[in-house]
This record gives structure tokens, sequence and C-alpha cells, in this order.
């Protein structure tokens, strides 16, 4: 099955951090899962680094990420039109492209955010 990371699933993988989920890292770990990191969660890192929000080196995690196996995703024009559709239930941006970016590739969206169930999107809890 194919699984989306939001930015947090991904940085808590990452980092190994233990808010992630036992059946969190059971579904990113199988081999039988194709894992997918968004350019968007990649920017969502950038910014907040920028603004001191987080530290983070983004030319590791894009390291770690080619290394772990992780499929990057790029932002294609039928995401966009996907997100165009979704209704506002809450104003992050970046959750919003990940959310149509799920919907679009017919994958499950591994997240944090109790938000994303308010849109029609197949999800699992990351935490």
């Amino acid at each position: 099955m194919k699984v989306l990371l939001d930015t947090s699933a991904l940085i808590w993988w990452l980092s190994d951090s233990p808010r992630l989920q036992t059946e969190a890292r059971a579904t990113i770990s199988d081999p039988g899962n194709e894992i997918l990191v968004s350019v968007v969660s990649l920017w969502e890192i950038a910014i907040k680094v920028r603004i001191g929000k987080l530290q983070a080196e983004i030319e590791e995690i894009e390291n770690q990420v080619e290394r772990e196996g992780f499929r990057r995703l790029a932002i294609q024009p039928a995401h966009l039109r996907t997100l165009m559709s979704l209704p506002q239930h809450h104003r992050d941006p970046f959750d919003h492209l990940l959310i149509a970016q799920a919907i679009d590739e017919d994958a499950i969206f591994l997240t944090g955010d109790r938000q994303a169930t308010r849109y029609p999107v197949r999800m699992s809890a990351a935490d």
C-alpha cells in the first residue's frame, strides 16, 4: 500500500521519536509498503528552520529520505486541482496540499493532525 507521511511523522521517524506510535512505525518499516515523502514536507521543514521553529539540516533530511528508500513526491497539477476542491476546515496550507496529494495518489495519509479526519482522505494516526 502507498503511505504518504505528513511532516511530523517524517520528522518523528527520522529522529526515532517516541511520539511515533508502534503501529505507525510498523507501517513505515514494512517493506511491502511504498512510503511517500512530499516535497511539501521538505518545504515546510525548510521554512520552520528558517524562522527558528525547528533545528534540522535539510540536506541531511533529504539524504535520510533517500537512504530509507522513500519515494519523493513532487507537486503535480492534479494535486492542485484536488486541493481546490477541498473544504477549509483548518488553515494549514501544507496539510491541505499533503491531504490533496494523499487523495490524488490513493495513499494512506499517516498524520498526527486530528483535523485530517474532517477531509475525505484515508488516514492512519502517527501519534
